[in-house]
């Protein structure tokens, strides 16, 4: 077996225990507090990122570690390979018992995912890639949406975002629905369940890298609105925002996003 191989192998295995155990927490309750300016964290994502921690550092003691709810650290930047890991995306999901949340891992080599897990324990749904060998929903294969137009896309975002009285032009009609997990989001558009999403907010490397991957590895195209790759464990580990979809619709989708001229202060907001 390869290394990547056994990297997926020990992250699949990982994610389907992190999110059992934040399922037990839902059973049994828990306590939640505001993170300052960053919204709600709780008693279960802390409780999960020190299971990862413990199994994954444990297996692979020469990787490095990035993850939301564990104190970054420099030493991560002298690391070839590292886990990034989201235990809870979609915290807000998670505390109103809503199925949209998921324990995201990424294996990162050199400032790219080579093997990428996002699984929704609610819904049973593990999404999975390794560089070069595809990406699966619980074990099948799975392809982006063939859709180039956007008239009648099925997409992920805010409904705000697309209703903004900002744009010169309205966007043609489609269907929106709303995600707390942008992970999810991202591995929806891969599984060809959404044909794209688009959110321009700002993104750490542990909300896109195994999604950024997983939707790449399903023929689909995750950037920034400028269509800007992802280059992860660099020292700042914010990006402008993501935009995913199928190569035809990922540029139509960033050709109406140059339309968006919104005033300063909300385009340092949403757009970077």
């Amino acid at each position: 077996m390869t290394v990547l191989a056994s990297d997926l192998d020990l992250l699949i295995s990982a994610a389907r225990a992190a999110g059992q155990l934040a399922l037990d927490f839902q059973a049994k309750g828990y306590k939640i507090w505001e993170k300052p300016g960053q919204g709600p964290v709780t008693e279960a994502d802390l409780a999960v990122d020190a299971q990862l921690k413990a199994v994954l550092c444990a297996a692979r003691p020469d990787y490095g570690w990035l993850s939301e709810e564990t104190a970054d650290t420099p030493e991560r930047l002298g690391t070839r390979r590292l886990f990034v890991v989201d235990p809870i995306d979609g915290t807000r999901a998670y505390i109103k018992r809503k199925p949209y949340f998921a324990v995201s891992l990424a294996v990162v080599v050199d400032g790219r995912p080579m093997a990428g897990v996002v699984f929704n324990p609610a819904r049973d749904e593990l999404y999975a890639a390794a560089l070069g060998a595809g990406a699966t929903l619980n074990g099948s294969p799975i392809a982006v949406s063939a859709r180039g137009e956007l008239a009648g896309a099925r997409l992920v975002g805010s409904i705000d975002m697309f209703r903004s009285p900002l744009w010169p032009t309205p966007w043609p009609p489609v269907e929106v629905a709303g995600s707390n997990s942008i992970a999810y989001a991202l591995c929806q558009v891969a599984s060809g369940a959404h044909d794209g999403s688009v959110s321009l907010t700002g993104k750490s490397d542990w909300d896109i890298a195994a999604a950024d991957l997983i939707v790449a590895e399903a023929g689909g195209i995750a950037s920034t609105h400028l269509g800007e790759e992802f280059v992860y464990n660099r020292p700042v580990t914010r990006h402008r925002n993501v935009v995913s979809a199928g190569p035809a619709l990922h540029g139509r989708l960033l050709d109406k996003l140059r339309e968006f001229q919104p005033p300063p202060d909300v385009a340092a907001r949403m757009i970077g």
